[in-house]
Formats: C-alpha cells, structure tokens, sequence
C-alpha cells in the first residue's frame, strides 16, 4: 500500500510547518489502524517541540489529538475496531507492563519511546516526504497534522458515527488531562473545592469537569478574558496578580482548597497553590517544568502534597466516553473552546494559539471535508 496525502511538517525548530504531499509505504500491521483524519487539535505539548533542544528528531509530522473514520486495519473481520468506524485517538501505550495491566496506561513503562517518536522501528521509513526523505512517525501514537494517520488501535476510541467527529479530537489530550485530572487523580466530588491556576484549554476542562460533579472551583490567570471564560463554566475568577491571593483563595474555599490544579509550570504560582491549600490538601501539575523548582519553606507542612500528573491518569476508552455523555447532558461544553482552521492555516493557528487569541484551535484536513 502507498499513499499520498498532504500533512503539516515542522522541518526545524524555529521554522513555519511546510503543508507538503507525504507519502506512507506499508499496510496497517496487526493491532494498527489507517484512519482519515477529520480533525485534529492543537496542543502546546505539540507547540513545545520547538523548545525541546534538539531532543524531537525533524523533520516530523506532529499532532496527537487526532479524530476520524477508519479506513484500513490490519486486523481480520472479528477485529474490535473495523473499517468506517468513527474514532477519537489518544496517547500510546505497551498494553503488557505492570502500570498499563493495572488501568494506568498513562503511566506505561515505555511512555516516552512510544509517545516522543521512534518507539516503534520500522524499516524501511514507513512514512517520508515527496523525496524519500524519512520524517518521524507516531508523535504520541499518531503524528495526526495530516490527512490520513497510522496508529495503534489501541491508541483508538470508537464513537457514535452521528456526532461531529471533527470536533471531538481533544478529548484525546487536552480535555482528558484537565477533566481527568479533577475525576480520576483527585476524585473530586461535591463538597469539595478546587483552585485552578491557568485558565487555557486543560484548565478551562478541569473547570467544567469540577462544576459537572458538584465541587467548588476558583480559577487564576492573568487574562480577563480567560477568566470570563472560567466564570461561563462555573467557577469563581480571580486575577493572578490579586494582592494576597492565597489568603483570597482561602477565604473563596472557607479555608483552603482540598486540591489545585497548576497548568502554568510558574515556580512562584506553585509556591501560591500550595499555600492556598488546606491541611492535607493536594497540588498536581500538569505542565512541565523549564526551571528548577524551589519550595519555599512550609509550603508542604500539615499533610500537604505534591504531584505529577500525565493524561489525567486516564484510561481513553473509559474517560473519553464519560466525557462525550457529559457533553451531551449539556454539562462538559468542550467545543465552546474551538476555532476550526484549514490544515493549511496551522502556521495561523499557531500564532493565535501563541497570542491567547484562541484557546483550543483544530485543525481540519482538506480531503474528509471535499
């Protein structure tokens, strides 16, 4: 099987993507999938590879909340995924370790091979530009800024072919860390509060995930208008640079929140959310550290923790569902969030990713919208 599509190729660090014809030269193998992508979010994780030093081999094809229809399988006809089944795509995992046979997939043992590319060889390439070049595959399982993708089909969630599939990307990533985050890591439920600092695209879910299941919510960021968004979805605002702000935050929650939710990756904010917890109160992070972090002192006295959080400690096939039915209930209103771009617009999404213009922009491929 060869085929020709166009895809989005980030050839150097600090270079614009090149929208270029891509070829891919193999048959889905057993356990993977060939799916034509309808849409495809945006993520900063994507974003970040430009500030990766050299770590992401280029040229590559990124994009990892990926959604569309099965076209190709490399499995026979009793497979549990089949040609023309609409499918949303997450991250990769090994499926055999002990986190992934233990419901924490997130965690697999080989999450960075098979996540930050390279984790499954091939040769020859299996995916390469007009000139036979090779560019690196299976970004997080997927490289999904294309037209057609190669995945695992365990990376695959089915769903109802009557929803707009387009649409439904970033519960792959994005949306799954910040709702996974406040219903599987803290298990938050009514009667308990939550501060989220950083209102974009993972905070803003983790706000409607927490109003869905009755907890209290304060929200932080240093943009009005993000904060008005946090509001819309049920939390309280309040502005980063409010004087006082961890006794603020613990007068809004009658003494401290039981957890915070930092998607900023500020050593001075961390400093902040554990201040404004409550006695055995729980901060997790999501984004990743560029700087050392230093705890200033008593910030973790009386019981208080800090954690890393990966994929809000989902389980896709599990969550994902949970989400779409909480979004049709009118109660998870993710696409609120969306600008859609042409695939030919990315170096645009971009830029108004970057200038907080737009929260969640998605991307959509030419071919599935002719």
């Amino acid at each position: 099987m060869t085929v020709r599509f166009q895809a989005a190729v980030l050839r150097a660090y600090e270079s614009p993507f090149t929208v270029e014809e891509v070829v891919l030269r193999t048959e889905p193998a057993v356990g993977e999938i060939l799916v034509e992508i309808a849409g495809t979010g945006m993520c900063r994780t994507d974003l970040a590879v430009r500030r990766s030093a050299g770590r992401s081999p280029l040229p590559a094809v990124l994009g990892h909340e990926g959604a569309g229809v099965v076209v190709r399988t490399g499995d026979g006809p009793d497979a549990a995924i089949a040609v023309g089944d609409h499918v949303v795509l997450s991250f990769d995992s090994c499926g055999h370790c002990q986190n992934c046979r233990g419901a924490a997939p997130a965690h697999c043992d080989s999450f960075a091979s098979l996540n930050l590319f390279g984790g499954r060889k091939q040769e020859p390439p299996r995916l390469t530009d007009a000139s036979g070049e090779a560019l690196a595959p299976r970004w997080f399982g997927q490289s999904s800024f294309a037209e057609y993708a190669l995945v695992p089909a365990r990376n695959a969630v089915r769903v109802d072919p009557a929803l707009p599939v387009e649409l439904l990307g970033s519960l792959g990533c994005g949306s799954l860390t910040g709702a996974g985050a406040v219903l599987n890591t803290f298990r938050a439920g009514p009667g308990d509060t939550l501060v989220v600092f950083g209102a974009g695209a993972v905070g803003l879910t983790a706000v409607m995930a927490a109003t869905a299941a009755g907890v209290l919510t304060v929200a932080v960021d240093r943009h009005p208008e993000r904060l008005a968004w946090a509001e819309r979805f049920g939390a309280t605002p309040l502005p980063a640079a409010s004087p006082d702000l961890p006794g603020r935050i613990r007068r809004l929650t009658d003494g401290g929140a039981q957890y915070a939710l930092d998607t900023t990756a500020s050593p001075p904010l961390i400093n902040t959310a554990l201040r404004a917890l409550r006695p055995t109160g729980s901060l997790g992070l999501v984004a990743r550290l560029h700087t050392p972090l230093a705890l200033e002192p008593g910030t973790l006295d009386r019981g208080r923790s800090i954690r890393h959080i990966c994929e809000g400690d989902a389980v896709p096939g599990v969550l994902i569902p949970r989400l779409i039915g909480l979004w049709q209930a009118g109660r998870f209103p993710f696409d609120q969030l969306i600008r859609t771009y042409p695939l030919a617009a990315i170096n645009e999404a971009e830029r108004d990713c970057d200038a907080g213009r737009v929260v969640k922009p998605v991307l959509l491929p030419e071919r599935a919208h002719r």
